[in-house]
């Protein structure tokens, strides 16, 4: 039978910091009836000759010291490559403090007043992750085509293999989101994954809770541009039954539902303001409270968010909560297009052929040299989701063992329009024209000369979108909704547009109030 490591063998050793001795003595107790062996410091020069004593398996300081702050503590760790999991405590809505520490390296963080239910569920965690074998990160370099194994990121863990399997690529790129992933998974810090729409980042996601000592919990994704506004607090928070109307019996939201694991926000950009100032009450306090409950409820979730949209430019144009997103975006992982690493497009063809041959139950098929030469010449704009749709269509039309240029839809899809269109009827006969060839050569007429930059783009850009909403809204006489739907987007969005730009509507409003039938 194998012997169970030392740090399974012996209770957790914790260190706490903090200069007000009725407090460090009830973080004392508390840790003590958890079994723990605690050792207690009240500035950071004593603290340190701890640590230079002996080893601990966390480390819990205030932020506040006599002597100093506990970020000295965390960069003196982090600084000697020590083991020790740090949790700062941090004076309640000092935002910036905890993200300072998080982005220093700290394993998670706690807000004074301490809730004592809360404090013993963050040090578990931390010293839970002591004990569960973390992601090695080899040094980036090529790796032999032939080694399945020569990943740039090796985790000891089955879950964490797999997902990181599922980023197929080796070019740099690729290799650099795979270290960063490795390294992210260690804490509790939330996560931001910035990229293209189809370039995976709900992949890249789940590989963060893979790799991490949260793995064995539920891994929750929610489209947040997909809930309708008015259900936005009920899913996420949950609501009690009788609540609203329909409420039979009570229901968890998504914050219950990924307790001990990870909640993914996929689209956070989407959020009204209204939803996010709730969202960021619940990320502070990690509690909630679910509608139609007096009472909060503790939550212990991770926080992984994405977008494709540039979070900077709506922040300062107000379509989203700075204090929000400096909370989220304490570590950004930034997810590369597919025109950034078309090395990778050999391995991501026969990735996604075995993928989809396998699920129509047939043999993969062969990929010629020429068919992935002009896949490198293709734009690819919608990375690799366009990608995945090309090679469905070249499988589905394929009637041979190897797929083949023509079945790629290698035509513009005005070409290919104007190629599956009937040709002309003569006014006369009704027999098709006969049409002349096209010249081999056509002459392209002279390029324009470009506008000129403008000196205020966002001037400029509010300028194209009052134009375009006062056109839609005046070939709709002025319905909202109507002109919302052929605009793409709802009455909410347009509402909201109206409002901002300051479109006058017939009945002299700004639109926010309209009394137009919608």
């Amino acid at each position: 039978m194998s012997t169970p490591p030392p740090s399974a063998q012996r209770p957790a050793q914790i260190l706490v910091i903090d200069d007000e001795p009725d407090l460090r003595t009830l973080y004392e107790l508390t840790l003590l009836r958890e079994g723990y062996r605690v050792e207690a410091a009240g500035s950071v020069s004593e603290a340190w000759q701890h640590l230079e004593a002996g080893r601990f398996d966390a480390v819990i300081t205030d932020m506040r010291l006599p002597d100093g702050q506990g970020m000295e503590i965390i960069h003196r760790i982090q600084k000697a490559q020590r083991s020790e999991r740090c949790v700062v405590m941090t004076a309640y809505g000092s935002a910036e403090n905890a993200v300072e520490a998080l982005k220093a390296g700290a394993f998670d963080y706690l807000t004074k007043p301490v809730d004592l239910k809360q404090f013993r569920a963050v040090v578990a965690s931390a010293v839970q992750a002591r004990l569960v074998p973390q992601p090695v990160v080899k040094p980036v370099q090529a790796a032999p085509a032939s080694n399945n194994n020569a990943d740039a990121t090796v985790v000891t863990s089955g879950t964490g293999i797999a997902a990181l399997d599922r980023l197929v690529g080796e070019s740099e790129p690729m290799r650099l989101v795979k270290s960063r992933i490795a390294k992210v998974a260690r804490g509790m810090a939330p996560v931001l994954v910035r990229g293209e729409s189809g370039t995976g980042k709900e992949l890249v996601a789940r590989a963060v809770h893979a790799c991490s000592q949260r793995n064995e919990g539920p891994f929750v994704a929610v489209n947040c541009g997909a809930i309708p506004e008015n259900l936005l607090e009920a899913e996420f928070f949950g609501a009690r039954k009788g609540s609203y109307t329909g409420s039979s019996q009570d229901r968890d939201g998504y914050f219950q539902a990924a307790r001990g694991g990870t909640l993914f926000l996929d689209e956070i950009g989407d959020l009204p303001l209204a939803m996010q100032s709730k969202l960021l009450r619940a990320i502070q306090e990690r509690s909630v409270r679910s509608i139609g409950s007096t009472q909060e409820e503790t939550v212990d979730v991770r926080i992984v968010s994405a977008t494709h949209k540039d979070l900077h430019a709506e922040v300062q144009a107000g379509r989203f909560r700075q204090d929000l997103f400096y909370r989220l975006n304490v570590i950004e992982i930034a997810v590369p297009a597919l025109r950034d690493r078309r090395e990778d497009l050999p391995a991501l063809c026969t990735a996604l052929l075995s993928r989809i041959a396998q699920d129509g139950g047939l043999p993969v098929p062969h990929l010629s040299d020429e068919l992935l030469r002009r896949l490198a010449q293709h734009p690819l704009n919608g990375n690799v989701r366009e990608l995945e749709n090309l090679l469905h269509r070249a499988v589905a039309l394929n009637d041979g063992d190897e797929l083949h240029l023509d079945l790629m839809g290698g035509f513009t899809a005005a070409a290919e329009a104007a190629a599956s269109a009937p040709a002309p009827l003569s006014p006369v006969t009704d027999a098709p024209v006969a049409l002349a060839p096209l010249p081999s050569a056509p002459v392209a007429p002279p390029k324009a000369a470009p506008p000129p930059l403008p000196s205020d783009l966002q001037a400029y850009l509010d300028q194209q979108e009052r134009e375009i909403l006062v056109r839609a809204l005046h070939e709709s006489g002025f319905n909202r909704t109507a002109a919302a739907a052929r605009l793409g987007m709802s009455l909410r969005q347009i509402r909201y547009r109206i409002a901002r730009l300051g479109i006058t509507t017939p009945n002299g409003d700004d639109g926010a109030s309209s009394h137009v039938d919608d």
